[in-house]
């Protein structure tokens, strides 16, 4: 009879001990299910144990391992449960949905792709090929409509509706969905093996796009091609030519050519390759910005001339803001009238000359007066004869009898130009 206290349970003596032996066997039956597996049916089965095990693992009170060197004994069924669970996967499928994911994936890559003419043809005849042969093995009719990057993806679209459509099990219709898999592989690698723009040689990059069509078979003698094409297509005013040269050629002679022919033709069209390197403080391309003469290249400009670390840069980019010719520049400019460097003092009188500011004209007149040096003060009468109006041709004709002869020479044009002012008008 109870005493009204209940008995403690006792285990059951035919229960199994939990060991890590005992999770040994399990895991190894397992996989001897796993390898026998044929249908996705018995691999639901197997996940079911694996997720027994999993269970049973994380409530066992396993043996912590006395010492650092001794392998923990949970730590290598949880590896080999998870090796098992790797296997599993591996071994579903194939199913119809990764057809259309691959499918999926090789309409990014034509997407993506930056394709020559050549590959264009490639990929729509391997689309082609692709549609003939899903449509006889889904028994649909499918086709690339006309030879036209768009009606590739239109047809792969249309393959992949069909694969939906056709409720495909992965047990019943396994033959089906392996001869999907084989010809989309297939597809795949004939897209991957087209002809894109970056497995071509420069020269055959060029080439493909019009570049070496004005050469002739005797010019095409000159060494290297590339600098005689890109002087013919400076004769005939077309920029865009030479800046695919420029793009394209990394050779530093060619570099330098492809940005000397720029600076001479002053295109407008060059202005955005041009900007970025300069933005990067590069004086080549500032150069040529100058003779592009497009103001929105001051916010860019600006800030170098006072780069007091570099008077290269300063005076580079003096005189490309002088021939931009926007008077937004002339005070950053005239503060450089009195730098420490000579060379710089002198391009920010000739840079100021270039503007035509009339405000320049007096600061312009005290270079003239007070500076130590003769070159200095000869920029600063140029400026002044550049400005040209009365007060400033006046500035410099004082000049005349100058100690320095390059001064005299300015301060006499001053007077010619003056003479001409005075004339009376016919």
């Amino acid at each position: 009879m109870s005493n009204g206290d209940e008995e403690p349970e006792t285990p059951a003596e035919d229960a199994p001990a939990v060991t890590p032996e005992s999770f040994e066997d399990r895991l190894t039956e397992a996989e001897e299910s796993l390898d026998a597996a044929e249908t996705e049916s018995d691999l639901d089965d197997v996940e079911a144990t694996l997720d027994a095990i999993e269970a049973d693992l994380e409530a066992a009170d396993l043996p912590e391992p006395e010492d650092d060197d001794e392998d923990d004994p949970r730590e290598e069924l949880e590896s080999t449960l998870s090796d098992l669970r790797d296997a599993l996967e591996d071994a579903r499928g194939p199913y119809a949905a990764d057809v259309v994911s691959e499918i999926e994936d090789a309409k990014t890559k034509i997407e993506d792709g930056e394709w020559t003419e050549q590959g264009e043809d490639e990929v729509v005849e391997a689309a082609e090929s692709y549609a003939d042969a899903m449509g006889e093995i889904l028994d649909a009719s499918v086709s690339v409509k006309s030879p036209s990057h768009f009606d590739v993806l239109g047809a792969l679209d249309d393959i992949a509706e069909a694969i939906s459509s056709a409720d495909l099990d992965a047990d019943e219709d396994a033959d089906t969905i392996a001869a999907l898999v084989e010809a989309t592989e297939a597809f795949k690698q004939d897209v991957e093996d087209a002809q894109e723009w970056d497995d071509l040689t420069v020269v055959e990059k060029l080439d493909a796009q019009d570049f070496y069509d004005v050469l002739t078979p005797k010019n095409r003698k000159d060494y290297p091609p590339e600098l005689t094409a890109v002087r013919i297509y400076e004769q005939g005013n077309n920029p865009e030519m030479i800046l695919l040269a420029l793009d394209m050629l990394e050779s530093n002679f060619m570099q330098e050519h492809c940005i000397d022919a720029l600076k001479r033709m002053g295109s407008p069209e060059a202005y955005e390759a041009m900007l970025g390197p300069a933005q990067k403080r590069k004086k080549p391309q500032i150069e040529v910005l100058g003779k592009i003469g497009n103001p929105e290249a001051l916010d860019t400009l600006l800030e170098y001339v006072e780069a007091d670390n570099d008077p290269q840069l300063q005076k580079v980019t003096m005189k490309a803001l002088g021939e931009i010719g926007d008077e937004a520049a002339t005070q950053v400019i005239a503060n450089n009238l009195v730098s420490e460097n000579e060379g710089v003092r002198s391009q920010a009188a000739r840079a100021l000359g270039l503007l035509g500011d009339t405000r320049a004209v007096s600061p312009l007149g005290d270079v003239l007066d007070d500076d130590e040096s003769d070159t200095v003060r000869a920029s600063a009468a140029w400026a002044l004869n550049q400005i040209g109006t009365k007060a400033a041709l006046e500035e410099v004709a004082r000049y005349n009898e100058d100690k320095s002869y390059i001064v005299q020479v300015e301060a006499e044009k001053a007077d010619d130009a003056l003479a001409v002012q005075s004339e009376p008008a016919a």
